[in-house]
């Protein structure tokens, strides 16, 4: 399979980058609502940490994904699409690439404004802290309520993305979520 995207698939590497980054969100967001219920006690501390450097390789991963699409194709969308849904596509991945991102620098922006300990992604980089170090209550509540606000954001938002991709593929016919399945090649020809 083509490293490449071209007119009518997505090439391997942005289905990389996609179905690992959707495996993480799923993983992270089970992990973030189990750690949430658990009693605050000294031994959930690896599980906090595990969630944090999980949530900042999503970010890094979200940044080589996005770099690569200033230099990977996108397919064409089916010819049979409306303008409509084409424009709705477009700013629901751009909505999901907004959230990529402001999800887990919302929760590093958390991380910081608790100043708890040093941020260190997988134990080996220490990250700089967003708000200049210190503790800030204010600061810590308004970063917990726009981490979890943003995280139910995409959660709605990545479900309606795969609404979208359910309904192309059993309603409307088309390649457009067999072109991103892992292994898969979209048809050369409408199914239409």
């Amino acid at each position: 399979m083509p490293l490449k995207s071209d007119a009518n698939r997505w090439g391997s590497l942005a289905k990389l980058f996609h179905w690992t980054i959707v495996l993480l969100i799923l993983a992270q967001g089970v992990i973030g609502l189990v750690m949430v219920e658990l009693p605050k006690k000294p031994n959930i501390i690896p599980i906090y940490t595990f969630h944090k450097s999980l949530g900042l390789t999503i970010l890094a991963l979200a940044i080589l994904r996005l770099t690569w699409r200033l230099f990977d194709r996108r397919p064409a969308e089916p010819a049979a699409m409306p303008r409509w849904q084409v424009l709705g596509a477009r700013g629901g991945h751009a909505l999901l690439y907004g959230l990529l991102f402001a999800v887990p620098l919302s929760g590093w922006w958390f991380d910081s404004a608790s100043s708890l300990r040093p941020l260190y992604w997988w134990g080996l980089v220490k990250m700089p802290s967003l708000t200049g170090g210190g503790a800030d209550k204010a600061l810590k509540e308004l970063a917990q309520e726009t981490h979890e606000t943003l995280f139910w954001l995409l959660v709605l938002v990545a479900a309606g993305h795969a609404a979208m991709a359910l309904a192309h593929h059993f309603y409307n016919r088309d390649d457009v979520l067999r072109r991103m399945l892992p292994g898969r090649r979209a048809s050369a020809t409408p199914t239409r």
